[in-house]
């Protein structure tokens, strides 16, 4: 949130009359709410950005909102990803187990603040961040009480990246890099892309540059994006040749699941339990900075050491070790940004760019998390990942071409089991959990399915004591 705050109020100034921060922690509102605040002050904003441990008192009178949630926090995320490991199976924190698990957690706290949100500011919009995002904004579409879409920057990213391939001939940094994530489907440049499926499970199929299809050469030139993104280098070219389609970096979990049980144990560490000791440092370091008063000092950690999340991000998974020396020592040499100079890209771009499009200055195609499954085949309720133009009507889905088969029955697979993840979680039923879980394809089978859900149930005590 100090980064959101900091790009808006540096790039956008005035387009809030005030951000309020809603954190039920003390250590947070201390700590990463305080410094959000600080730096509002700094830009010459003072009071522009308020904190509150009142969630009723945050969605009085507010127009948007913002959700990123995490219930049980960064231990809560660990438990996911090591009780699938412990069982060979992929633990990644949105797909798979890990997910059905931190969507199980969530959803009911999610529900209880849109309700309440509705009832407090019932033409505001809630833009939804909480992962597993399509999953999560499934929920909330179900529930129907508030306007929501999901958003998350995967997709723009990997439209960017491919575009920055052919747009320089394949010359590279070799890396995901900070301009790395993008916010929409069409690029500037003439540059027009098609992306679909889920949150984290979907393909780029089309690449249009100065209304030339480009997705042929991509393909062939597989090699050589590998060698110019890390996002692409763990994929096999064949198999990616085979689906017609560039996969969004999330599919390795799908495509390859054993290569990253076996990088993960080969790492020593899982991506959750490397991020839960960043973010105690982190909250360490900001709160003896700001006890001191220093709050270029508190920024400077807080930048340096979220970037080092964002250089190590999938790289256990993929290549057996996160790298994390390698990139503290490269942000170290870097240094911080300042606090002026900000530019606005990923998640908080792509909001932004809802925002514009709804609010009718600027209309825009954007990818999104919206009901709109018939455009994949799926039913019409269906949230799905995909291109939309935002602008004061809404949010109106873009045709798509259709997936390649593989591409389609996996989709196909996957929303299936978050249907009944997300029925599982408003009727409170464990067993229907179990039986949605035994649906995905990276779960062999109900015994497992049912041993998974048990487990879970146990070490996350009272987050998933509603289940019966």
């Amino acid at each position: 949130m100090p980064a959101f705050v900091r790009a808006v109020l540096a790039s956008r100034p005035g387009m809030f009359d005030e951000i309020c921060l809603f954190e039920p922690a003390p250590e947070r509102r201390d700590t990463i709410c305080r410094l959000a605040a600080g730096i509002a002050d700094a830009l010459g904003y003072p009071g522009v950005v308020t904190i509150t441990p009142d969630a009723a008192q945050a969605f009085a009178g507010a127009d948007y909102v913002f959700s990123a949630i995490r219930v049980g926090g960064d231990a809560g995320r660990v438990i996911d990803e090591e009780v699938a490991l412990a069982r060979g199976i992929v633990g990644q924190e949105t797909t798979g187990p890990g997910g059905c698990a931190m969507a199980l957690r969530t959803i009911p706290v999610v529900l209880a603040y849109c309700d309440l949100l509705s009832r407090c500011s019932p033409d505001a919009v809630l833009i939804n961040f909480t992962n597993p995002a399509g999953l999560i904004t499934q929920a909330i579409s179900a529930q129907g009480k508030v306007r929501a879409v999901g958003v998350c920057d995967t997709p723009g990213g990997t439209v960017e990246r491919l575009a920055a391939f052919l747009g320089n001939g394949g010359r590279g940094d070799g890396g995901r890099g900070d301009g790395g994530r993008g916010d929409g489907g069409r690029g500037d440049g003439g540059v027009a892309a098609s992306y679909s499926g889920l949150n984290h499970l979907g393909w780029v199929s089309s690449v249009r540059i100065g209304g030339h299809e480009r997705i042929g050469e991509l393909l062939a030139r597989f090699e050589e994006l590998q060698a110019f993104d890390h996002r692409f280098a763990a994929f096999d070219p064949g198999q990616v040749r085979r689906a017609g389609a560039v996969p969004a970096e999330y599919v390795y979990y799908y495509y390859d699941p054993a290569r990253y049980v076996r990088e993960v144990a080969r790492a020593g560490s899982s991506r959750g339990q490397d991020v839960l000791a960043l973010n105690d440092e982190l909250l360490a370091a900001v709160a003896a900075a700001l006890h001191r008063g220093d709050l270029p000092a508190a920024w400077a950690v807080y930048d340096t050491l979220m970037g080092v999340r964002s250089d190590t991000y999938m790289r256990a998974d993929t290549d057996g070790d996160a790298g994390l020396a390698a990139a503290r020592a490269a942000r170290s040499a870097r240094g911080a940004a300042g606090l002026a100079a900000a530019r606005i890209g990923g998640y908080e771009g792509l909001a932004l760019r809802v925002i514009d499009g709804l609010a009718g200055t600027r209309p825009a195609e954007v990818i999104v998390n919206i009901p709109a499954g018939h455009v994949l085949g799926l039913d019409p309720g269906d949230v799905v990942e995909i291109p939309a133009r935002a602008d004061r009507g809404g949010l109106t889905p873009l045709q798509v071409p259709a997936l390649p088969r593989p591409a389609a029955a996996l989709v196909e697979q996957v929303k299936d089991y978050e249907r009944g993840i997300v029925a599982a979680a408003l009727a409170g039923d464990a067993s229907q959990a179990a039986l949605a879980l035994a649906g995905h394809p990276l779960v062999p089978g109900l015994t497992v399915a049912r041993e998974l859900i048990a487990e879970y149930r146990e070490l996350h005590g009272p987050h998933l004591a509603y289940l019966q």
